[in-house]
């Protein structure tokens, strides 16, 4: 939607955000998001956006202001969606921008994000995320989660004593296990059979970006999702070789817009979908929400991280998300 001739004016900010408690996965811990916020007003209403970039890619809270900032004036000028998509690439600065965007476009038109995008919203679970700890911690944390979807962080060491302690605590749930890039060949062909016993129903990035060419000739017991081998459509027609589902978030397509289309080439080849998040409050989960609707796994708990979230934010109801307002997003 082309802006209607008063200039846009464009806010950008990065602001921390603190976890609760320490999260800990593969290779990494972290205690504060430093989220970007995008905020573009046009004809007396405002969209928002917000990231937090891709951390295995040094994107940060700084290094995504200075990408906005780059192209602020086009931006004042009234680009829409595509021709950003020709200026930045994909990562977190984008889809800030992005998702402002149709906030935007939303609100100047006061139509919704599904009348913009032809989505139909339904009932939403999310799985509630389990961090790397002991096996004994990890089964505790999992007897007090209420929802039947559980995503447990493995890395190389003790990934079989972990979601053994998981499983016995919660022999109900249906389990999916991120690995985060954590293991080997070697490893993940041991594995995978002695998951596929315990009825883990999914097995996400479990080899490095770049290092995982052998999946084309493997056969695996439990489905396997690409998170860091699929970032946006550009990488999709060699991680559907390799994998069976495709993770997709927004802060790795560079917004909604890429979203949709990548999860339209993963339906059309017959590849399952998940939608995740990089963390955030419920303003960056809002958009994520939209490619819930089609996907088999939805793992948009990034907010029950964090000591707060934002004014009109999303409710978890034993992982059923509430839908997102307008006043929220879209």
């Amino acid at each position: 939607m082309k802006n209607s001739g008063k200039r846009r004016v464009v806010e950008v900010t990065v602001e921390p955000w603190e976890f609760e408690t320490p999260f800990r996965i593969t290779g990494y811990t972290f205690t504060v998001a430093d989220l970007i916020c995008v905020r573009i007003e046009a004809d007396g209403v405002a969209g928002r956006g917000e990231a937090a970039g891709v951390y295995y890619l040094d994107e940060d809270g700084e290094s995504m202001r200075n990408q906005v900032l780059s192209i602020v004036h086009e931006l004042e000028d009234g680009i829409d969606r595509e021709r950003l998509c020709e200026l930045l690439p994909a990562g977190g600065a984008r889809n800030a921008v992005d998702c402002a965007l149709w906030d935007l476009d939303a609100k100047r038109l006061g139509a919704t994000i599904w009348d913009l995008t032809g989505v139909k919203p339904g009932v939403t679970q999310s799985v509630l995320t389990i961090g790397i700890d002991t096996p004994e911690a990890m089964a505790e944390k999992a007897k007090c989660l209420e929802s039947g979807k559980i995503k447990v962080k493995l890395s190389k060491e003790e990934p079989l004593q972990r979601i053994t302690a998981v499983r016995n605590a919660r022999p109900d749930a249906e389990i999916i296990v991120d690995v985060n890039q954590g293991w080997t060949y070697e490893q993940l062909t041991d594995l995978a059979p002695k998951f596929a016993d315990l009825g883990i129903a999914m097995i996400e990035q479990p080899l490095r970006r770049g290092e995982d060419e052998d999946l084309e000739k493997y056969d695996p017991p439990v489905m396997l999702c690409a998170d860091e081998s699929c970032l946006d459509t550009g990488e999709f027609s060699q991680a559907a070789r390799r994998y069976q589902m495709i993770n997709i978030k927004l802060d790795k397509t560079g917004g909604l817009t890429e979203a949709l289309k990548l999860a339209a080439m993963a339906q059309e080849r017959g590849i399952e979908l998940m939608v995740g998040n990089m963390m955030g409050t419920s303003l960056a989960m809002a958009p994520g929400y939209v490619i819930a609707q089609l996907c088999r796994f939805v793992d948009l708990d990034g907010p029950c991280f964090l000591r707060r979230d934002r004014e009109h934010a999303i409710s978890y109801n034993n992982g059923v998300l509430s839908q997102p307002t307008p006043e929220l997003w879209g």
